[in-house]
């Protein structure tokens, strides 16, 4: 049985979302050492659970008592049955629960009843209308572990045979050939292969982004977002570790992040890159000079609610409409340094029109000289299987990934 005390404890911290979840949690472990893998494990899983369900969950705890809502999640989605409560619960808890278990939800409004807040259920009805249901039920599930081969170190093969090897079911992903997806969620950071930089953990719609971009060898390439590297590693290996790849970001930690996966990963072409903004002295002298530049903007995250679920009690109506204006100085910045006949790339992981399509779209009316590249097309030319038209939209209820977007577009010469 799950420990009770410690779970609520770890639900409360996360329950004030005034951090992203994963890092109260972290937080959370660090002050109790002596918690097992399986606890942390344990703890994990019911405490997504809940912020998964959590306006279901309230409706029936009839409030946001972390206690509460933890029973409640048990017993409706933890496979818990009312016997194996046992001397965890008082009497009057059981006969509560039995009232959870029966509980009908039909009567709730269908953002409730999908948990998701009132304005994104909104959004999402008027973008997906009849397909709408199916998304969020994707989006309330936990998403399988996915990982990426580094391709100057190993073949998709043969680190599948080694991880089956290892007693680690893996498949290929069904659309990025270095993919492969885990059939459950080991621990891969003492594994041989991730030491080693053969894999990384990456979702495969974030592997996409960096097959679109296509850079080869010898070019400038630019990572202008890059976070903690994930993509930055692959467009490395793309390029077969040659030319010259700047990885920029704002945020020096996320940088530091990236320095022992670059150190694992064999590549010596890549050059990380502090700015302060996107008018950083740095980039004006950089313009007009890179083939490839990757914009994966910093967004609202809704398309990752299957791996950060707290992300849609986090987000709003406003501060996706100040991610918006970021976004648009981002791919202005990012633009100008491109080359003539370069590529840009602009991406994020959000579900919502105004944050990709409308970004886009409104990009292209004041930059006469980019023209969108149909992304059908490049994707039939690395042999993708993907039936996109102008932008590539990945939706987890059907294509198994999280929810990206992307745009490629090409500067006029």
């Amino acid at each position: 049985m799950l420990r009770l005390p410690e779970t609520e404890a770890a639900l409360r911290a996360m329950l004030t979302f005034d951090r992203p979840a994963d890092a109260a949690l972290s937080a959370f472990f660090r002050g109790r050492p002596k918690l097992g893998r399986q606890d942390r494990s344990q703890i994990a899983e019911a405490s997504y659970g809940v912020i998964r369900h959590l306006r279901t969950l309230e409706h029936l705890a009839q409030g946001r008592a972390p206690r509460r809502l933890l029973l409640a999640w048990l017993a409706r989605h933890g496979g818990v049955n009312l016997r194996q409560f046992g001397d965890e619960v008082s009497p009057v808890e059981l006969e509560w629960l039995r009232t959870v278990k029966a509980a009908e939800l039909s009567d709730l409004p269908a953002a409730a009843r999908q948990d998701v807040p009132d304005w994104l259920y909104d959004r999402l009805l008027e973008q997906y209308g009849t397909k709408t249901e199916a998304l969020v039920s994707a989006l309330n599930r936990s998403g399988p572990l996915d990982i990426r081969v580094n391709p100057l170190k190993i073949s998709r093969e043969a680190a599948q045979a080694a991880l089956i090897r290892d007693g680690i079911a893996a498949e290929p992903t069904p659309w990025s050939p270095l993919g492969l997806r885990l059939k459950d969620k080991p621990a891969l950071n003492r594994h041989t292969l991730f030491l080693d930089g053969a894999i990384e953990v990456q979702d495969e719609g974030s592997q996409l982004l960096a097959l679109l971009t296509a850079p080869r060898r010898g070019e400038m390439v630019c990572d202008f977002c890059a976070g903690a590297g994930g993509k930055t590693l692959l467009l490395g290996g793309l390029m077969h570790n040659s030319g010259r790849l700047y990885a920029f970001d704002v945020a020096e930690k996320r940088l530091a992040n990236l320095k022992p996966r670059l150190a694992r990963s064999g590549l010596s072409n890549v050059h990380p890159q502090l700015i302060s903004g996107e008018t950083d002295p740095k980039l004006k002298r950089l313009a007009g000079k890179f083939d490839r530049v990757l914009v994966d903007a910093p967004c609202s995250g809704l398309g990752t609610l299957r791996r950060n679920p707290d992300l849609k009690w986090r987000q709003s109506p406003q501060s996706v409409a100040e991610l918006i204006d970021k976004q648009k100085a981002i791919l202005g910045s990012a633009s100008r340094l491109v080359k003539a006949g370069g590529r840009l790339v602009y991406a994020t992981c959000s579900l919502l029109r105004e944050e990709n399509e409308e970004g886009v779209e409104d990009f292209l009316i004041s930059h006469g000289e980019f023209r969108r590249l149909p992304i059908g097309e490049l994707l039939a030319a690395r042999g993708i299987g993907l039936e996109m038209e102008e932008y590539l939209r990945l939706d987890p209820a059907i294509h198994g990934t999280d929810g990206f977007f992307a745009a490629v577009m090409e500067k006029l010469a």
